[in-house]
């Protein structure tokens, strides 16, 4: 066995990047005198030579091996290698999901890179919150050209709500007030009309959500914005818009967030109308 090295090597062999292996060692080797240790990572590993030769080098400087393989293959070739040389291994996720097997009674994906695919996942869902919460209520009209979906509608028709739920679920939405009075940003007009969303709700229900929120406000309900005749104007204005931007149109009358978020999703998914 070669000499006992200065301080600990280890070999970081993974299918995917390695990064779960490497963090795991180094919070091992923070338990140990000054936690300094050679890390030397093999990634991105797809055959059984591969990790013959991390072996050969392992054993000729007295390192450890640490692997996060999925592949059941690579994993077998481990266990073989191990059992012909003196050197140690550490298997970072197979007990783990041998005791998630048993616990759930299924099977795993072997698939590797899923924790980064997650990652992606994640962030991106941090992104489209952003995104919406920047492109909210007609603001900053340019990003209505990069959103992948935007809503259009009058005042309480749930566009914020909506805009919210389906940026958690990693979609880039950007949401446009109707007001009658106020002139439409000329970048709606340049959007695909797959990609718009009109929303249209019952005005006396519309007026009763107008009211409670004058009342959240502490104001009377007096003013225009909860008048009918006012309210039918503003869902006409509305209509025509939509009408002549030629995008699909959702009644989101009594109808839960949640509902009206997923059929928009299958919406432009499909590139339908309705």
């Amino acid at each position: 066995m070669a000499d006992i090295p200065e301080k600990p090597i280890v070999y970081i062999v993974s299918d995917s990047i390695g990064d779960t292996a490497e963090f795991v060692v180094k919070a091992v080797a923070s338990q140990f005198d000054s936690g300094t240790v050679e890390l030397r990572r093999i990634p991105f590993v797809e055959n059984k030579k591969q990790i013959k030769d991390v072996f050969k080098e392992a054993t000729e400087c007295n390192a450890i091996i640490a692997y996060t393989l999925v592949v059941p293959e690579l994993r077998k070739t481990i266990e073989e290698e191990a059992a012909i040389h003196t050197v140690f291994t550490a298997d970072i996720l197979g007990s783990l999901m041998d005791a998630f097997s048993q616990t759930t009674c299924k099977a795993p994906y072997m698939e590797p890179g899923r924790v980064r695919r997650l990652d992606e996942q994640y962030f991106r869902r941090v992104a489209a919150v952003e995104f919406a919460v920047k492109h909210d209520d007609g603001k900053d009209p340019r990003g209505l050209l990069t959103a992948e979906v935007v809503l259009i509608g009058i005042s309480r028709t749930s566009k914020t709500p909506l805009s919210m739920y389906l940026a958690h679920q990693g979609v880039m939405v950007a949401n446009l007030p109707l007001v009658p009075e106020v002139q439409l940003p000329e970048e709606v007009f340049w959007i695909p009309p797959e990609k718009i969303i009109g929303l249209v709700i019952n005005p006396h229900q519309l007026r009763e959500i107008r009211q409670e929120r004058l009342k959240a406000l502490g104001l009377g309900d007096d003013a225009d914005y909860v008048n009918v005749e006012r309210i039918d104007e503003e869902l006409t204005y509305a209509r025509r818009v939509m009408k002549k931007l030629g995008c699909t149109v959702f009644d989101v009358s009594n109808k839960a967030v949640e509902e009206v978020a997923n059929r928009i999703i299958q919406a432009i998914k499909g590139g339908q109308k309705s």
